[in-house]
């Protein structure tokens, strides 16, 4: 028992650390698990002492449980047994694949992290870019959703600058959940990501088994009342165009929901932008008729380091005006007690309609959008009139400007487009530079769908 044995030294470090990580796992590791949760339970509580609309327990669900419910759910445990069949692989291993599915998917939110880093960077952030306005906001309609219902912001896709903004203007309301693509699942971006909230998808996938994982997963999260945030043009905008709708996650939050459970209520949102940062990559994927951006983690990180070192030089100029409009907020409740079996692609055509009366006509959209509808050169004083003649047929929340003076409107966009090099003048008259033509119908597709505009 006393007697003394000799053990290489490398067999004696790894002995000591077999048992540091077992005192760790047994007794450290509860302990600061039970610390950090404690902490965020103080986090979340005064939290919700401000938000309008608290988060719920669901989003606050430890993540290992969430993927535990996720692959025991009745509806993914038949899409097993029909995946091994499929397959013919035993259903354990079919199992595994379901759980692999659930760990991509199932986020892993901190209150921390959204409201303390993800909140505070993109308020910093917008304002930095742009100066941000508020367009349709009709407060009353809010204040009259139930409590208990899932709110769901129903949005167009200009930019990924619209998870930037939305996230800081919704913050006094609740917390976001998004539908993130291939894109996002890079490092660190991923854990960024899953740290606000976000469930990463993957479109497109032919896999019946990762589709009926993903689709109880987004029933349960809207049962569970969490806010989410659905693009349902399915990607961004090539052309600057209003897409047809894609119901993918749409139809999983109609259809994967309980029937006496909560009611969901979307909110349209209308984004705009006097300078979309990914404009010309979008044209480019247009042309080529293939969604594949060539832009990466690179390519964000060259910009952001070129915006602070303009900001640090103090020649950074704001890239004129973000816009952001709500529409009258729609209960699928009601939705459905009015529309009478009524579709999925009923309501999506609804929500993209309303999204689109909603859009904000914002100073380079506007004259991008006059100078394409001219023809030919035009003089300033030309596009001021011209401009004045539609902000007056457009209902007033549209008609988002600098100034009041809209000459002065006028003015900044084509301060912004001569930056660009978008504009050719000559004796005084302005047209569409010959290279820029597509990058001008790009903006001016934004606002084309409203009627007042191509009036005249």
């Amino acid at each position: 028992m006393t007697s003394t044995i000799e053990l290489p030294i490398w067999l004696f470090v790894l002995i000591v650390l077999f048992a540091a990580v077992t005192l760790a796992s047994h007794f450290l590791f509860p302990s600061v698990r039970w610390f950090f949760r404690r902490r965020m339970e103080r986090v979340v509580a005064r939290l919700n002492q401000r938000l309008e609309r608290p988060i719920e327990p669901f989003k606050l669900a430890r993540r290992y449980d969430m993927i535990q419910r996720l692959c025991y759910d009745p509806e993914v445990a038949r899409a097993i047994a029909a995946h091994a069949r499929k397959k013919g692989v035993p259903e354990n291993v079919a199992f595994q694949q379901a759980r692999r599915y659930a760990r991509e998917i199932v986020p892993r939110f901190s209150a921390t992290a959204y409201f303390g880093f993800a909140t505070r960077v993109a308020k910093w952030l917008s304002l930095t870019l742009y100066r941000v306005r508020i367009g349709t906001h009709d407060e009353d309609a809010f204040t009259r959703i139930g409590r208990d219902a899932t709110l769901v912001f129903v949005m167009n896709h200009r930019s990924n600058m619209d998870y930037v903004l939305v996230t800081w203007i919704a913050a006094e309301r609740s917390a976001l959940a998004y539908a993130v693509g291939e894109w996002a699942r890079v490092w660190p971006l991923s854990a960024l990501i899953r740290a606000m909230g976000a469930y990463f998808i993957r479109r497109r996938s032919p896999d019946d088994l990762y589709r009926r994982v993903l689709a109880r997963y987004v029933g349960l999260a809207t049962d569970g009342g969490v806010a989410q945030a659905v693009f349902p043009e399915g990607g961004l905008s090539l052309d600057g165009k209003l897409a047809q709708p894609r119901l993918g996650i749409l139809k999983y939050i109609v259809e994967e929901r309980s029937a006496e459970g909560r009611d969901v209520v979307f909110i349209p949102v209308a984004l705009n932008y006097d300078r979309v940062f990914e404009d010309r990559v979008l044209i480019a994927a247009s042309k080529r008729g293939k969604r594949r951006f060539p832009a990466r983690i690179s390519v964000v990180a060259r910009f952001v380091l070129l915006q602070v070192r303009l900001w640090l030089t103090r020649r950074h100029r704001r890239h004129g005006q973000a816009a952001v409009s709500f529409g009258a907020p729609l209960s699928l409740r009601d939705f459905t007690a009015r529309n009478g079996g009524a579709t999925v692609e009923t309501l999506g055509a609804r929500l993209m309609q309303e999204i689109g009366a909603q859009v904000p006509v914002l100073p380079v959209p506007l004259v991008a959008h006059l100078l394409v509808q001219a023809g030919g050169p035009v003089t300033e004083q030309a596009l001021v009139a011209r401009a004045r003649e539609v902000l007056d047929r457009l209902p007033p929340a549209h008609g988002i400007t600098p100034d009041t003076d809209v000459a002065l409107t006028v003015s900044s966009a084509l301060e912004i487009m001569r930056r660009r090099g978008m504009l050719a003048e000559t004796d005084g008259r302005i047209a569409p530079a010959a290279e820029a033509s597509t990058l001008l119908a790009y903006y001016a597709n934004s606002i084309a769908h409203l009627p007042p505009t191509t009036a005249g």
